[in-house]
């Protein structure tokens, strides 16, 4: 299992959401909120196991981590319809093209951060 790409990038979750609890002068952090999209590099899983070493010695740690997966859409070229490309194997099912253009499913935001 390599989920070094995936510590890398929570590490940078942990900066930003440490620098807006600053900014915003937030005492006490409850949850982030990230969603990460099906067609994205980012794989939940990995993010879930990250998360505790990324927040160890911040003021993160203890924090809850929740993720939403957003749907990895695409609108077919052919007959203008949408589908998930995963569900679907990357072929709409509509009319059965391949020819389709990508509109969700790449992003990776943090959402929300819940404190107090």
């Amino acid at each position: 299992m390599n989920n070094l790409h995936e510590l890398g990038v929570v590490i940078e979750v942990v900066k930003t959401v440490e620098k807006v609890a600053v900014e915003q002068q937030l005492t006490k952090i409850d949850t982030v909120i990230l969603q990460i999209g099906e067609l994205s590099s980012m794989i939940p899983r990995y993010v879930e196991q990250c998360y505790p070493a990324a927040v160890d010695g911040t003021i993160l740690e203890g924090t809850n981590l929740k993720i939403e997966v957003l749907p990895g859409n695409a609108l077919c070229k052919e007959c203008n319809k949408v589908f998930n490309l995963i569900q679907n194997n990357s072929k709409c099912p509509h009319c059965g093209s391949n020819d389709f253009e990508i509109i969700s499913g790449r992003e990776f935001f943090i959402k929300e951060i819940v404190a107090y």
